[in-house]
C-alpha cells in the first residue's frame, strides 16, 4: 500500500501522523505549513479532519455527513460543527460569510466565530481537490471524535477539553484508546512537534487509525455511499468496520469485544469482585426434564452481578479529582458507589424518582453522593451527563462501554469454569450490558445464549427484530432494573450474532419466581434477578429433555417488605 497518513489542522499549518504499512515501523509525526507539502511523499491515503465538498446549500443543521455522524457522540454532539454553503466559505471576511449562510441555509443559520477560522484551510484542501481530480480517491474526510467513538465501542467517558481547556481524563481515555489500536505507546505519549497541540497530536493519530482500516478495506463512509457536491468532489466523513475476530477465538465476526479483553478484566477484577456460586438443582427440578442449575450471583458485593463491570472500570482507566459519576435505577448505582469506596474515590450517582428506597439506601451506605435527577432514568441520565460536562468525572455507563461489558463478561467465564458442559444459559436482560458480556464470553462455542426481557420492558428483542436499537415503552414491576428504553449500538453490535434469541415473560410470571427462590431456597431476590428463572417456571423458554440449562439470578437488592406480600 505504501505510505497513508492521518492530518489534523494546527497552530503551525497542518499536523500529519505518517505510517509506511510496506516497512512498518512507528508512526512519523511531522508539522507541514501547507497541506500540498504532504503530498511530496506521494501518500496512497490521506485521511483528514477538514470538511471536504462544499454544498451549495445547506437544509438543517449542516451537511448530510454531519448530521449522520452526531448520533454516534453522544452528548458530544456538538464537537462536529455545522459547515456552512460553499459561498459562505469563500466569503473574504466574517459578516461576508454569516450573510452568505443566512441566505444559503434552511433554517437561516449564521456562521460561528470557530467555524469562520477554519475557513482558509477548507479552502486550501477544497481548492486542491478542484484542481488535480486525480487526488479525490486518495484523500479523505475523518472526524477524529467519530473514530474514538468507533474504537471504543460507544461514546467516550469524557470530553477532551472543557470550557476550552485541556481536560487530562479525556486525553487519558484517548492515549490508552490509541493504543489498544496499535499505536505504540511512545509515539502516544511523545511531545507534539513544534507548532502542533497534545490533542492535535491526538487527533492525526485518530485519523491514522482510520486511514488505516480504510487501506485494509474496512473503511465506512457516512453517508455509504458518498455524495458529490457540485464540482464532483466526493462528500462523506470516514470512519471503519472494526476488525473481524480471528476465527480460532470466536465464530462472530467484527466482535466489539473479543475474549481477550475478558480475559484481562477477569485479571484486573481478580480479589475486587466475588465468585458465586453455581446451585445445581439436577433433573426435574421445577417439573422441567432439563438438567438445571442456578448461578447465584445474587451473592455478588453490592448486590448484582455490576461490581464487575464497575471494578473494570475504575481499574481500567485514569480517574479524575471529580471522581466517578453514574446515572442509576439502583443496582448500577451502588456497584459503583461500592467499588469507589473500595479504590477511595468520589461517586455522584444520579438516580431517578423512581428508584426503589432501599437501594437508594444502599448507594449512600457505601459512602456516594446521591442525586435524584428526574422522574424517570432517562432524566437522571442527562442530569449525570451535564454533571460531568461541568466537572470532568469518569463516566461509568451501565452497559453502552466496552470496560462494562468486558466486566459482566468475566461472569460469563466464570460460569464456563464451573459448569463447562452446559448446553444453554438463560440471562435477564436490561439496558444489555450482562447479556453483551455473557455472550461475547459464549462466542463461537456450543454454549446458546438465551435472553430473557419483561414482556412490558423488550428494548434487546426490539432491536434485534429491527436491526438495530429502537426506543420502546416500558411498563413492568422489574423496571428499576430491567427498564431501559433503548440497548444502544454497543449492546446491540454484541448481541446480534452472539445471542440466539430472546423470550418475553409477564410480571406475573417474574414475581411467581421470586416467591419461588424465597420458598424454596430461601433467596431473596429482586424482581429483576429472577426474571430468568420466571421465564423457565412460565414456559417462555421451553428447554429439550437433558438439556444442561444453566439460569442465572442476578440481583437482591429487593424491597423485603414487597417480597414478604408476595410470599404471603
Amino acid at each position: 500500500m505504501g505510505w497513508i497518513a492521518g492530518v489534523d489542522g494546527c497552530k503551525g499549518g497542518w499536523i500529519a501522523a505518517c505510517l509506511d504499512t510496506a516497512k512498518g515501523g512507528p508512526p512519523l509525526l511531522r508539522v507541514e505549513p501547507d497541506f500540498r507539502t504532504l503530498l511530496a511523499f506521494d501518500p496512497a491515503l490521506i485521511a483528514v479532519d477538514m470538511p471536504i465538498g462544499l454544498p451549495d446549500r445547506i437544509e438543517g443543521s449542516g451537511r448530510g455527513p454531519e448530521q449522520l455522524v452526531r448520533p454516534w457522540l453522544g452528548q458530544r454532539q456538538s464537537s462536529v460543527f455545522s459547515i456552512p454553503s460553499r459561498a459562505a466559505v469563500e466569503a473574504a471576511d466574517y459578516g461576508e460569510a454569516c450573510r452568505q449562510a443566512l441566505a444559503t441555509s434552511q433554517p437561516p443559520r449564521k456562521v460561528s466565530k470557530q467555524g469562520f477560522h477554519l475557513f482558509p484551510r477548507i479552502r486550501e484542501i477544497d481548492t486542491l481537490l478542484r484542481a488535480e481530480t486525480g487526488l479525490r480517491e486518495h484523500i479523505r474526510e475523518v472526524h477524529p471524535e467519530l473514530a474514538f467513538a468507533t474504537m471504543r465501542g460507544g461514546p467516550l467517558a469524557h470530553p477532551k477539553k472543557i470550557k476550552g481547556r485541556i481536560n487530562e481524563a479525556g486525553m487519558a481515555e484517548r492515549r490508552a484508546l490509541l493504543v489498544v489500536e496499535g499505536i505504540p505507546p511512545e509515539t502516544v505519549h511523545a511531545r507534539p512537534p513544534r507548532g502542533a497541540g497534545a490533542d492535535d497530536m491526538l487527533d492525526a493519530l485518530a485519523a491514522l487509525v482510520v486511514a488505516r482500516h480504510i487501506a485494509a478495506g474496512r473503511g465506512r463512509p457516512f453517508p455509504d455511499p458518498p455524495g458529490r457536491d457540485s464540482h464532483g468532489i466526493p462528500v462523506a466523513i470516514w470512519s471503519y468496520r472494526p476488525d473481524r475476530s480471528p476465527p480460532q477465538d470466536t465464530a462472530m465476526t467484527e466482535n466489539p469485544v473479543p475474549r481477550p479483553m475478558i480475559e484481562a478484566a477477569a485479571q484486573r477484577i481478580a480479589g475486587h469482585a466475588r465468585v458465586t456460586p453455581v446451585m445445581r438443582l439436577g433433573t426435574g427440578a421445577f417439573g422441567s426434564e432439563a438438567d438445571i442449575s442456578l448461578k447465584l450471583e445474587c451473592l455478588q458485593h453490592a448486590g448484582s452481578f455490576k461490581t464487575r463491570g464497575a471494578f473494570n472500570n475504575l481499574l481500567s482507566l485514569d480517574v479524575p479529582v471529580a471522581g466517578v459519576a453514574a446515572a442509576s435505577g439502583g443496582n448500577h448505582g451502588a456497584a459503583v458507589a461500592y467499588a469507589a469506596r473500595a479504590r477511595g474515590v468520589k461517586a455522584t450517582i444520579f438516580v431517578p424518582e423512581i428508584s426503589p428506597p432501599p437501594k437508594i439506601e444502599a448507594i449512600r451506605r457505601f459512602g456516594a453522593e446521591v442525586v435524584i435527577g428526574g422522574a424517570q432514568y432517562d432524566d437522571a441520565q442527562a442530569a449525570c451527563d451535564r454533571f460531568v460536562a461541568e466537572s470532568g468525572a469518569l463516566k461509568i455507563h451501565p452497559f453502552a462501554a466496552k470496560e462494562t461489558i468486558a466486566g459482566q463478561g468475566t461472569l460469563g467465564r466464570e460460569w464456563q469454569g464451573q459448569e463447562p458442559d452446559l448446553d444453554t444459559v438463560l440471562v435477564a436482560v436490561g439496558g444489555g450490558g450482562l447479556i453483551s458480556g455473557i455472550a461475547a464470553w459464549f462466542a463461537g462455542s456450543k454454549v446458546k445464549v438465551v435472553g430473557v426481557e419483561p414482556a412490558g420492558s423488550r428494548a434487546l428483542q426490539a432491536a434485534l427484530e429491527a436491526g438495530g436499537p429502537v426506543q420502546v415503552e416500558v411498563a413492568s414491576v422489574a423496571a428499576d432494573s430491567l427498564g431501559a428504553r433503548n440497548v444502544g449500538p454497543l449492546v446491540h453490535a454484541v448481541c446480534k450474532d452472539a445471542v440466539d434469541h430472546v423470550v418475553l415473560v409477564p410480571d406475573e410470571a417474574i414475581t411467581g419466581a421470586q416467591v419461588t427462590l424465597w420458598r424454596d431456597f430461601r433467596l431473596a431476590v429482586e424482581p429483576g434477578g429472577a426474571a430468568a428463572l420466571g421465564a423457565l417456571l412460565c414456559g417462555a423458554y421451553r428447554p429439550k429433555p437433558g438439556e444442561r440449562l444453566g439460569v442465572l439470578v442476578c440481583g437482591a437488592n429487593v424491597d423485603l417488605g414487597r417480597l414478604a406480600a408476595l410470599a404471603g
